[in-house]
């Protein structure tokens, strides 16, 4: 395992000793306690210049706020995943100009389109530990709601701090259950224009039926720019603004990748649960992924339901419908991978010897022993109420969840900006903007209302004491309503709102709470009327939440004591920060698909066997082509006789690794991470080495394919690629 900063801080003995590469996600600035193995498995690179956020390579890679992607010219050009650009192609597409399956290519900079609304390019410039300032002495004395609420206020403070550096955003992220704080510096980019993106039929190739699988043959690749203002600073979109100059771009690999390379990942993955308790564990596996697989199922079918012939709509609902299938997919994979396994067996044992080396001193039970036991009654009750919500949080509609959080942003307004909840100060105005802008391309009435039919048809199953009496009321729902009654009563909620106009929207944005007080919106005058319970119970939650917090990071505190006494280290979660991940090129010995070994790449020849013409595998003809013509250019491999695709690699990385740029040992850009194998994704949960595989898309296809079929001559020639033939 490997080791954490807070573990080398505290016992500095087992740096060397116990610095194990063989799984995690590492904070840059940890590296050079892994430099040997850095070294080893072939990092050319003095392990000590990666900790440098603001130097080459750190310096190229950005956050999308959800996606990783990196600059790849000194011009602003970022090189990301198709997937994580997807809603930007669906916004600009129109039933006349269908940019999803056509692709977009911008023949100049005055071409390229803004993204959608919201759209951000993140710069890291600065990483700092501030936990004393987080967890002081005062807050540290605190417990449920009030320590909420004063580790809120101090994030708060020195957020506001941060950001008097103006055109930056920053945050505050918590490591090891909230045992530590770092508060993270980002240039925000606000003008992020849609460059290129190759047809559905190539970023998208396989689909669905291919998402999670091996062998690979999706070019799941495109590109932004950022803009900034003439004066080199942070703006919104304008006609004026000049592409971005970075401090370091990435350069593409000048020697050709081959199997059992070194390879590493660098991006901001989201979210992993190593380090969560067999009550968690059993709660997900068994409750939560179970009701998650069938919801998103329902709503799919719904959603395909109410846009079927309806060109327009399902444009407006590509976006989700790529996101839900992608979720669906990866969670019915854990759960197939978790009933294969002892997943829980081995968490509770190992629960068991944290709780019995708890109470084998005088010290350590007066340490730990109370927190440990706290933490589970804790976790229960949250699970519960999780449980008792499941089907009235479904049931909201989704305008009535604008509506509420428009009327919490008019009463938050009405406080001074320090003292506002945090989601509703000032700075988070462009991102309320961004949302009330983006319904105009991603809502449709008829959908909704069919979602709406069917969630709100499952919430009202349950007997009446199940339900939320406050929610009926507000909504008019009442006791034995037909189906005939309950579709009238969704129809007069649109009939009545003014919510599906942007004009409306927007200007609601300003308003105050009085002046929602007499509207005849439906939605609206449910928002209000659900005001004061909707504080109730977020008060409820926080008094939880601030218990959980303190109890967590005590049992976290335990668990890395415990495993030093062993000889073991911790790493950290992910918490969608910068990590860095590092593997090589290699297949899958044991590994077969249709009886297929694993073999690390996929070639051209692939996409011609699966292309039908039709569907996921609608591969475009000028592809095919080029394919059948051997028009493989400078990227064609002689061993492969072919041009490679896609490679599979031993990377740790998780959901928001999308678009993360892998690099070679020079630290050259090879390809771009997009997936993972389905047997494997529960290593967000359970980390096994011979079984994970990441997917990444090879720069040799995405290079091959701008410049054999869609004629990018201009991006290839900015990237410094020499196009010969």
């Amino acid at each position: 395992m490997k080791k954490s900063l807070l573990l080398l801080a505290l016992f500095p003995a087992l740096a060397s000793t116990y610095a194990a590469a063989d799984e995690g996600m590492w904070m840059p600035q940890q590296l050079p306690a892994i430099a040997a193995e850095l070294k080893a498995a072939g990092l050319e690179l003095d392990p000590n210049d990666l900790t440098e956020l603001t130097e080459f390579p750190m310096g190229a890679v950005v956050s999308l706020g959800g996606c990783s992607a990196s600059f790849v010219s000194p011009q602003g050009l970022v090189a990301t995943n198709h997937h994580c650009v997807y809603n930007s192609i669906a916004y600009n597409s129109t039933p006349e100009n269908d940019l999803l399956a056509n692709g977009f290519l911008a023949t100049t900079m005055a071409t390229e389109v803004p993204a959608a609304p919201g759209s951000r390019i993140y710069v890291t410039k600065a990483v700092d530990n501030v936990t004393a300032k987080i967890i002081d002495e005062k807050t540290d004395a605190l417990s449920g709601k009030a320590r909420v609420d004063a580790i809120e206020n101090n994030q708060k403070a020195l957020v506001a701090e941060c950001e008097q550096d103006e055109g930056h955003r920053c945050s505050v992220a918590a490591y090891y259950g909230s045992l530590e704080y770092y508060l993270i510096k980002q240039l925000e980019i606000k003008d992020v224009r849609l460059v290129h993106a190759p047809a559905e039929g190539v970023g998208k190739f396989g689909g669905d039926t291919d998402n999670w699988m091996w062998p690979r043959h999706t070019g799941d690749y495109s590109f932004y720019r950022a803009y900034v203002s003439p004066e080199g600073k942070s703006a919104d979109f304008a006609k004026d603004n000049v592409p971005y100059t970075p401090d370091f771009h990435l350069t593409l690999a000048s020697d050709p990748l081959e199997e059992g390379d070194f390879v590493m990942a660098l991006g901001y993955p989201g979210r992993t649960n190593r380090h969560r308790l067999p009550s968690e564990v059993s709660n997900t596996f068994e409750w939560s992924y179970p009701n998650t697989v069938s919801h998103y199922t329902d709503t799919l079918a719904v959603i395909a339901g109410a846009t079927k012939g309806n060109k327009d709509a399902q444009l407006k609902y590509a976006s989700r419908v790529a996101g839900l299938n992608n979720y669906l997919k990866n969670r019915q994979g854990m759960l197939d991978s978790y009933a294969q396994s002892d997943l829980l067996e081995r968490k509770k044992a190992e629960h068991a010897a944290l709780k019995a080396w708890a109470t084998s001193t005088e010290a350590n039970r007066d340490a730990y022993a109370a927190d440990l036991e706290a933490i589970e009654a804790l976790l229960q009750q949250q699970q519960a109420q999780a449980r008792a919500d499941y089907l009235l949080d479904n049931a909201r509609p989704r305008l009535l969840a604008a509506a509420r959080a428009i009327y919490r942003l008019a009463q938050e307004q009405t406080k001074p900006d320090a003292e506002r909840k945090a989601g509703y100060q000032e700075r988070d105005l462009p991102r309320f903007k961004a949302y009330v802008t983006g319904l105009d391309r991603t809502l449709d009435v008829a959908v909704e209302k069919a979602l709406d039919l069917h969630n709100l048809s499952e919430y009202r199953a349950q007997p009446k004491a199940q339900r939320d009496a406050s929610f009926d009321q507000a909504m008019g729902l009442t006791d034995g309503m037909t189906r005939v009654e309950l579709i009238a009563l969704i129809d007069s909620w649109y009939d009545s709102t003014s919510l599906t106009d942007l004009a409306t929207r927007t200007a609601l944005l300003g308003s105050t709470p009085g002046e929602f007080a007499d509207s005849k919106d439906a939605f609206l005058r449910a928002a209000v009327a659900l005001y004061p319970e909707d504080r109730a119970a977020e008060a409820a939650e926080e008094e939880l939440a601030g218990k959980i917090q303190q109890a967590y990071a005590s049992y976290m505190r335990a668990k890395i004591a415990f495993m030093q006494s062993k000889g073991q280290a911790v790493y950290p979660d992910a918490n969608s920060t910068l990590r860095v991940t590092y593997g090589n090129v290699t297949g899958r010995d044991h590994g077969t698909y249709d009886g297929t070994a694993w073999t690390p790449f996929t070639t051209l020849r692939g996409i011609s066997q699966k292309a039908t013409g039709e569907g996921e595998f609608n591969a475009p003809q000028a592809q095919l082509d080029a394919i059948a013509a051997k028009n493989y250019g400078p990227y064609g491999v002689a061993s492969l006789d072919s041009v490679p695709v896609n490679f599979l690699a031993t990377l740790d990385i998780t959901g928001g690794n999308s678009g993360s740029a892998v690099l070679n040992g020079k630290g050259e850009l090879v390809g771009l991470a997009f997936d993972g194998t389905l047997d494997s994704i529960i290593s967000d949960w359970d980390f096994n080495l011979n079984n994970t595989r990441s997917i990444q898309v090879d720069s040799r296809f995405m290079l091959w394919q701008m410049q054999m079929v869609d004629g990018a001559h201009h991006l290839l020639e900015e990237m410094g690629v020499k196009q010969a033939n």
